[in-house]
């Protein structure tokens, strides 16, 4: 049985990478070999000579649209709120803080002018906004809402494509799927002319890939869901491939596995998921997975160690602290394979 304290690890603050490199595929890459746990340091880069022809590349095409706003109470009482996803014209399902003193039917006053009503609690701690009607509101929205970065992360993002992937298309992400923030186009290209195969699915990356855990027993851990889609596309390439298959990223690996009907086979559509991943898990469909390096005592920890074996992920760890690697969403790779 494993328990939340066999993932934890100490976390230097200065490894905690503030600011994306310039160069998206510069970053460093640390490959771990899954089954003998042996390690190599390369670049990014080096993926176009580590994956092979015939390997299938899976990603989440899903995009960041949240916004972050900041407001307060008409009494002067300062709220955040995290607007998650529009569910009809001017109304929002949001993360607010402080929430519990928010009721139904309290006011917020945001910047730019913008005004909004609690409506109602919905799962805690998400309320349901409603913003005062107005016929610019999505452009007042977007020019005073900021990029929801994560809350370890203080610096300003000069540009806010740094926090998608060069891929992202579908809508409806409070976070990044940040694996894959180091693809380029060109190595993308370059791939394809190798002959590795890609195709895509989405997972809206909501609070639940971020929950913290607090059962010590992970039995007693509570996924809340995830909305994912599998198209026939993706099925089909998983059908036909010849090689490995590869997940860009955690959320990558949990759309997959929800999907699975059996090994290498899954049947395309759209689903809640709550699957919870964690060592001792039978996989389905996945060889690999490329991801970055996760916060100490979290799901997505425990999820690559049952990829990899706890042992090897944390001897990978201990490895990449102590030669400096740079830590979290705006971090270097892992390639586990």
């Amino acid at each position: 049985m494993d328990f939340l304290s066999d993932y934890d690890y100490d976390l230097p603050e200065d490894l905690i990478a503030q600011v994306p490199l310039p160069d998206r595929a510069s970053s460093r890459l640390l490959r771990l070999n899954k089954r003998t746990g042996s390690i190599q340091d390369r670049t990014f880069r080096d993926i176009e000579t580590i994956l092979e022809a015939g390997d299938l590349l899976i990603w989440n095409d899903t995009r960041v649209s949240a916004l972050r706003l900041f407001g307060q109470k008409p009494t002067g009482g300062a709220v955040e709120a995290l607007l998650l996803k529009q569910t009809a014209p001017g109304i929002f399902e949001c993360l607010v803080k402080p929430g519990k003193r928010l009721k139904p039917g309290s006011v917020i006053e945001f910047a730019g002018g913008l005004v909004a009503t609690v409506r109602r609690d919905l799962d805690e701690p998400i309320k349901e906004l409603q913003f005062e009607p107005a016929l610019d509101l999505e452009d007042r929205l977007r020019e005073h809402g900021l990029v929801p970065l994560p809350p370890y992360i203080q610096e300003k993002l000069a540009d806010p494509e740094r926090y998608q992937t060069v891929y992202s298309q579908s809508k409806g992400s409070a976070a990044a799927p940040t694996a894959g923030l180091h693809f380029t186009p060109e190595l993308i290209d370059r791939l394809k002319e190798k002959g590795v195969n890609m195709a895509q699915v989405t997972l809206d990356v909501s609070l639940d890939t971020f929950r913290p855990v607090t059962s010590e027993n992970l039995s007693d851990h509570k996924m809340h869901g995830e909305v994912c889609r599998l198209p026939l596309e993706t099925a089909q390439a998983i059908q036909n491939a010849k090689g490995r298959i590869i997940a860009v990223g955690t959320t990558t690996a949990r759309t997959l596995e929800s999907f699975a009907v059996g090994k290498k086979s899954v049947e395309p559509g759209e689903m809640r998921t709550s699957i919870f991943i964690r060592p001792g898990y039978n996989w389905q469909v996945l060889d690999g997975m490329f991801t970055n390096f996760h916060m100490p005592r979290t799901t997505l920890l425990m999820m690559i160690s049952a990829l990899a074996g706890r042992s090897n992920v944390m001897q990978a760890y201990a490895h990449a602290t102590q030669h400096g690697y740079r830590f979290l969403s705006f971090g270097d790779s892992m390639l586990i394979l």
